[in-house]
């Protein structure tokens, strides 16, 4: 006769009750054991991926449930969730595709972290939703602030040319009001024009229409071309922008100078936008082996530690900048971060508030080009080391 106690009653419904815990969550979530091999899935896995559980438990995940990357490339296995978490012994987050038992892939948004015992990952939980439906939603976005922003132009064209006449005396002479009224007018439409420039590019970007043509040239003249400009708001806060670069042939790359433009434009204008009267602006140009390293280094306010984890997120600004700085919605360091991604390159930064920020971009050597897909998503506060 077998005997029943209290305490294994307790234990059969603490089961029973795990049991209904993970058969009810919503999202897609997968098990393994320390070796990568499914040991659980739930009913919401099941939908989204079109496999049974019969099918996926006691096979090797990266196997089994194919990965693509957002360009739609088949994910190396050293880039997997599952493999940087047991390498790490920390929790990834990860937009990707998974490609269904029919042969479809579907957009998801992963979640994984390791489980750990005793310091060692002894297996893994990867939790992920499809988004779909999200993606689909941000192109609708996208498409209304590109249709906006191009309607915007043609009204902000005629404003500027006639505030350029009339302060340069073509409609008659203007008193010392009049002209700093024109000159405020004239002011705010060349931030408005920046302005649907910057959400212009960020569609493209998030929609993959940015065409990357690249050409082979020299990163130091690149850098000069844009830098005339650049002096001219340094010139009024007197801030020293000093280029530390030589001419060399290991400065040479095939890349696209319009976008590089563009991210060195962001990247010094931000600068010197956010460093004091009177401060310093460094841009050093450094070859290496596989790469071209560029800093933007300056004097400025810096950013907070609290803050550094979210400072490529889209319209994010510091509250020690807001407070100094009122313009600016924070698409700045977002656009150069899609920017860069699409010419295979890595962001990072360093910083100490009240004394400066680097940033630091490379420039890979021997990069093959390609489109980016329709639902490209910037990965936001990522950071690198600059190893």
């Amino acid at each position: 006769m077998t005997k029943t106690t209290a305490s294994s009653i307790y234990s059969k419904d603490l089961h029973a009750g795990v049991e209904s815990l993970f058969s009810s969550i919503g999202e897609g979530v997968i098990t393994t054991d320390e070796f990568g091999k499914i040991t659980r899935v739930n009913p919401a896995a099941e939908s989204i991926l079109g496999y049974s559980e019969r099918d996926l438990v006691g096979e090797w995940l990266p196997k089994k449930i194919v990965a693509l990357s957002l360009n739609g490339d088949k994910m190396k296995f050293i880039d997997l969730p599952i493999t940087r978490i047991f390498l790490t012994g920390k929790a990834v987050s990860e937009k990707m595709y998974y490609v269904r038992k029919n042969g479809d892939r579907i957009p998801v948004a992963i979640n994984a972290s390791p489980i750990m015992q005793a310091g060692k990952p002894i297996g893994a939980v990867e939790v992920f939703r499809d988004i779909t439906f999200e993606q689909e939603v941000d192109l609708m976005k996208s498409e209304f602030i590109s249709l906006a922003s191009h309607q915007l132009r043609t009204p902000l064209s005629a404003i500027k040319t006639y505030a350029h006449m009339m302060a340069e005396g073509y409609m008659g002479e203007l008193n010392d009001d009049q002209k700093q009224s024109l000159k405020t007018i004239i002011g705010a439409s060349n931030r408005m024009n920046e302005l649907i420039s910057t959400l212009l590019n960020v569609t493209r970007i998030e929609s993959g229409s940015i065409a990357i043509m690249p050409k082979t040239v020299h990163i130091d003249s690149v850098v000069r071309e844009v830098l005339p400009e650049l002096l001219l708001m340094a010139e009024v806060k007197h801030i020293i922008v000093d280029l530390k670069t030589r001419e060399s042939p290991q400065n040479k790359i095939k890349t696209d100078p319009l976008i590089v433009k563009e991210v060195i434009t962001n990247l010094v204008s931000n600068a010197i936008k956010y460093t004091q009267n009177g401060g310093e602006v460094k841009i050093i140009v450094k070859p290496r082996k596989r790469d071209i390293l560029i800093e933007v280094h300056d004097s400025g306010w810096g950013i907070p530690s609290h803050a550094q984890d979210q400072i490529f997120s889209k319209f994010f600004r510091g509250q020690n900048i807001i407070k100094r700085e009122t313009t600016g919605i924070g698409l700045g360091l977002y656009l150069v971060k899609g920017l860069i991604d699409i010419l295979g390159g890595k962001i990072w930064f360093t910083s100490k508030e009240r004394i400066g920020t680097s940033f630091f971009f490379t420039l890979p050597k021997g990069k093959r080009f390609q489109s980016l897909p329709h639902f490209k998503k910037i990965e936001e506060s990522e950071k690198y080391n600059s190893n």
